[in-house]
């Protein structure tokens, strides 16, 4: 589901985010400089799925171990309630490892449309110089 929805961002990217493009910076498009804007970023898409891949399967991992911590809870047999403190353990370390995944596709993230912007910034700035001289 998520692909989906990323390769439908992707095939229209331009349409939506105008991400890098003169358009988002009040300067014309059309000049034929665009060719890496107008295709999608795959190496940006790559990492964005594999983030989201990682933290789906950490999440997953917690919902089987929550149901087991509530059977354990349950039989309120003592052994299964001490294993319990481990499992939780569990928990929290993957709910830690799932803001790591997280914090690190927001850094990515932001690093990548600051340099989308530069790109952006600097195609501008040559538009105009060419035109100034025309």
């Amino acid at each position: 589901m998520v692909e989906a929805a990323m390769a439908d961002t992707c095939e229209n990217k331009n349409k939506r985010f105008n991400i890098g493009e003169g358009k988002a910076n009040g300067a014309g498009a059309g000049d034929g400089d665009d060719t890496e804007d107008e295709e999608c970023d795959v190496e940006v898409w790559d990492t964005l799925r594999y983030s989201f891949k990682m933290a789906q399967a950490v999440l997953d991992q917690n919902r089987e171990l929550i149901k087991k911590v509530n059977e354990n809870h349950q039989s309120k047999i003592p052994d299964n309630l001490v294993k319990n403190v481990g499992l939780i353990r569990e928990i929290n370390g993957n709910i830690s490892k799932v803001i790591e995944i997280y914090s690190g596709l927001s850094v990515n993230f932001s690093d990548t449309v600051r340099q989308r912007k530069k790109i952006g910034n600097r195609k501008v700035e040559n538009r105009r110089s060419r035109t100034e001289f025309e």
